[in-house]
């Protein structure tokens, strides 16, 4: 199945989609403006949607499906122990902030190439 130069930007904006409700998600954990301003059901809503609609496309590559599969899994799960104990001890606030890291740099350097590609069309 060809994809044109349209396809590829909109399965790179929707892994910046999701690495930004990951990283909301586990913002969550600590920051209680954040729980207050981004509705749960509204996230979590998001978060299940666009996760669906990359494992989708992701369907053509197992691997990187699978890769992907568990890095959310791990990241909510990460997120959810969090949110239910209602505090972090420092051993997970160190494992979230990882977390966060990798996300954050995901998302930069995902949101640079689809700006590149945005600007080549």
């Amino acid at each position: 199945m060809a994809t044109s130069a349209q396809d590829q930007i909109e399965i790179a904006a929707a892994l910046v989609r999701l690495y930004v409700f990951l990283t909301q998600y586990l913002d969550r954990c600590f920051d209680e403006a954040a729980r207050k301003s981004y509705p749960d059901a509204d996230l979590q809503a998001h978060l299940a949607d666009t996760r669906r609609q990359l494992m989708d496309i992701l369907s053509v590559n197992p691997v990187v499906k699978k890769k992907l599969t568990e890095e959310c899994d791990r990241i909510l799960s990460l997120g959810a122990a969090c949110l239910k104990s209602g505090t972090a001890d420092a051993g997970m606030r160190q494992t979230i902030q990882a977390e966060r890291g990798v996300l954050k740099h995901k998302t930069v350097a995902l949101s640079d190439l689809v700006a590149v590609f945005r600007a080549l069309e």
